[in-house]
């Protein structure tokens, strides 16, 4: 088990990706936090954990407030003792073009997709230094962060700001033991693209020459790599998993 012993913060990880994400490293043996504000949803991803025999807990967390974040690390540490991985995965859309984007739309995309990692960062970061043992955050770009996409000024700001905390924070914690790492996946069949027109969605996948739209498992193994010590020397990096999308 690449996680065994390891105790880690999925946030959104009440569907899609997250959920993914938490199932994938509870299977690894990590003890998992399943944080997501949709209480429903997150309950039943931890719920699904514990059935398979593995550990997992869920904190209900608005990650565009700092105490909010704070207390969703200080509950890991009451319940498991320690934090290692942090997966910054909580994100939103709000997608319109330039001139039809209100400041609504804006604010809400910026305070959760970038905002957010920054409040979750900075107390698992605090929590990690204080135990002295090192540890990983990886975060959530997007395709859209290495290259914009129309009609997404306010996700593609954050999916750029990510990378961009991504290399700072590499440069600031990797002397100190922490790896920060991102993922930049491709488009991806989840719940968000439900109501997603399938013309659509079948416009996508024919641009990727793998000629499918991604499955999350394919992002969940992409975090299970960079979170263990098979990437032990990886730091700083921001790593595409869009079956070969940024190359079309």
């Amino acid at each position: 088990m690449r996680l065994k012993g390891k105790v880690a913060i999925v946030t959104g990880a009440a569907q899609g990706i997250g959920a993914k994400t938490a199932k994938v490293f509870a299977e690894e043996g990590a003890k998992v936090v399943v944080a997501d504000y949709d209480a429903e949803g997150g309950k039943e991803t931890a719920e699904a954990i514990k059935d398979t025999g593995a550990e997992a807990m869920f904190v209900q967390v608005d990650v565009s407030s700092l105490d909010a974040a704070r207390d969703m690390v200080d509950e890991t540490v009451k319940e498991y003792g320690r934090l290692d991985i942090l997966v910054n995965n909580a994100g939103v859309t709000a997608d319109t073009l330039l001139t039809k984007m209100t400041e609504e739309q804006w604010d809400k995309v910026i305070d959760v997709n970038l905002k957010g990692v920054f409040n979750c960062a900075k107390p698992a970061t605090e929590q990690m230094l204080d135990q002295d043992s090192g540890g990983v955050i990886l975060n959530a770009s997007s395709v859209v962060g290495l290259y914009g996409n129309v009609g997404q000024t306010n996700y593609a700001a954050t999916k750029f700001g990510v990378i961009g905390l991504t290399k700072t924070w590499s440069k600031e914690l990797g002397p100190k033991g922490i790896r920060v790492n991102a993922v930049a996946p491709g488009f991806v069949e989840t719940p968000m693209t439900d109501a997603v027109p399938d013309k659509v969605l079948d416009k996508m996948a024919n641009q990727t020459p793998l000629k499918r739209l991604g499955d999350p498992e394919d992002i969940a193994k992409a975090y299970l790599y960079l979170a263990s010590d098979e990437a032990k020397y990886v730091n700083g990096e921001v790593l595409s998993v869009d079956g070969g999308l940024v190359l079309s």
